[in-house]
């Protein structure tokens, strides 16, 4: 077998080190083909995230020249093309790393089985996750259905050491053909917006390794309050490495565990946002339905409205509310947003202006650089009500009141929003310079007034649920 090619099939897992399918296959031996599919489950990814993942491909494929690899690009549905690799190759296997969003996982499945019915190796490994979703169960040997109980499991288990990134690995006799990356045009649907969302990229390992260290290094003494202040950079800003595996989660665990056990402020508070992001999948993996349905199906009831013109200027940052505003405009100019923000954009939509959280859903799948499927969709869900929450009330965020409480000085109201600045910055105006010219907006227009008032829009939000639980 030593003798015999090994193809490995990479993703979300864009990386070297902390990267255990690797680890296990330069250990074999055996020539590796490393090889990036761009199969009809990758091509159906938004315009942003389509276009970030170009530049993390990019990036990657530098990084295996450093180790003697090389990349090779191929496009098509990802089992005909993983067979015509292994007959190119002489290739024995195919290894990868699990993903467990349902359109991944039957992919996968699909792979693996027809794979395995034709004699072929096979094999999937752990990567993107701390713990595999299956293997945290409650006490009765269910799944958890409310983040504090799973945090309070997960916080004292053991997570495996991140390996090393391999200095050297072996190559094939002969390299296959591999596509152009740039003739793929990923990040066409971008236009005009992706020199602008460019500026706010740190793509790659070496990168996210960076940025990690940086927030050790200071902002992690205060994440426990500044995690809150969008106008603060009081977060570690990772969530577009983790969503490419640019970075590997254990190794970010242990960094955190690291800076706990030296007493540092706000670490705790760091590891729990990482297990947020694990009860994502857990919910996922025991749930698939939640991507695009209802978490909890009493809510099928509720009257949201599907996409209506209100919606439409939530997705332009014209609402008239700033904070809103300032958190859509973020997103469009950056490619991320603030999690405060997003929880006020979100309850935004969903309760004053009484529209589908899937719509807004959508709209962050086109247009955040760090979009995580299980992420996006637990976190619109909560926000929305209809999905995993344990607070017995119906939760309506004021976005006046939460801008008073979290933007008191309106540092990024006025950072984002030109209308609301003296001297507007790089990203008020980079925002007119990124939108669709269809839109037909200029720097220097008036601010909108608000879509609705917000006493009204409580009310109305209030009186809809009330409806739907009489």
């Amino acid at each position: 077998m030593s003798e015999t090619p090994l193809i490995l099939w990479f993703r979300r897992d864009l990386r070297l080190g902390d990267q255990p399918m690797l680890a296990a296959a330069v250990a074999s031996g055996r020539p590796l083909v490393p090889v990036f599919v761009l199969d009809p489950e990758t091509e159906a990814l938004g315009a942003a995230a389509k276009w970030r993942l170009e530049l993390a491909v990019a990036e990657f494929a530098r990084t295996l020249e450093g180790i003697g690899l090389r990349l090779t690009l191929r496009r098509g549905p990802a089992l005909a093309v993983l067979e015509v690799l292994m007959a190119e190759t002489g290739a024995g296997g195919v290894w990868w790393s699990r993903l467990y969003d349902p359109e991944s996982v039957a992919r996968d499945t699909g792979v693996k089985a027809a794979l395995k019915t034709d004699g072929r190796e096979a094999q999937s490994f752990a990567g993107h996750l701390l713990h595999e979703p299956w293997e945290v169960e409650t006490g009765q040997g269910g799944f958890y259905r409310v983040f504090t109980p799973y945090w309070r499991t997960v916080r004292g288990r053991s997570v495996a050491s991140p390996a090393m990134a391999p200095k050297r690995a072996a190559a094939p006799a002969a390299w296959p053909e591999s596509a152009r990356l740039e003739d793929w045009r990923l990040g066409a649907a971008m236009n005009r917006g992706a020199p602008i969302v460019a500026r706010y990229q740190a793509v790659g390992e070496a990168a996210a390794r960076a940025k990690l260290a940086a927030f050790l290094a200071g902002p992690v003494d205060s994440y426990a309050a500044a995690r809150d202040l969008p106008g603060v950079a009081g977060t570690s800003r990772l969530s577009e490495n983790l969503t490419y595996g640019e970075i590997g989660i254990r190794e970010v665990w242990h960094a955190g565990l690291r800076v706990l056990d030296e007493g540092r402020a706000g670490a705790e508070s760091f590891l729990r946002e990482l297990a947020w992001r694990e009860f994502a999948y857990h919910l996922m993996h025991h749930s698939p339905q939640i991507s695009r349905t209802n978490w909890r199906p009493e809510w099928d009831s509720f009257p949201w409205r599907s996409d209506n013109p209100d919606a439409e200027r939530w997705r332009r940052g014209m609402t008239g509310e700033p904070f809103v505003d300032a958190a859509m405009r973020e997103m469009y100019v950056t490619g991320t947003m603030h999690n405060r923000a997003r929880m006020v954009a979100g309850s935004y939509l969903t309760k004053h202006l009484l529209t589908d959280w899937r719509v807004g859903l959508d709209w962050f799948a086109d247009c955040l650089t760090d979009w995580d499927p299980a992420a996006n969709a637990m976190g619109w869900q909560w926000v929305a009500g209809s999905g995993p929450d344990a607070a017995p009330y119906f939760r309506v965020f004021n976005p006046a009141g939460q801008a008073d409480k979290f933007d008191p000085k309106a540092d990024y109201r006025r950072r984002f929003i030109a209308e609301l600045a003296r001297s507007p910055g790089p990203e008020a105006t980079g925002f007119f310079e990124a939108v669709p010219r269809s839109w037909s907006f200029e720097l220097g227009q008036p601010y909108p007034a608000p879509v609705i008032e917000l006493a009204e829009g409580r009310a109305r939000a209030l009186s809809a649920y009330g409806a739907r639980n009489a």
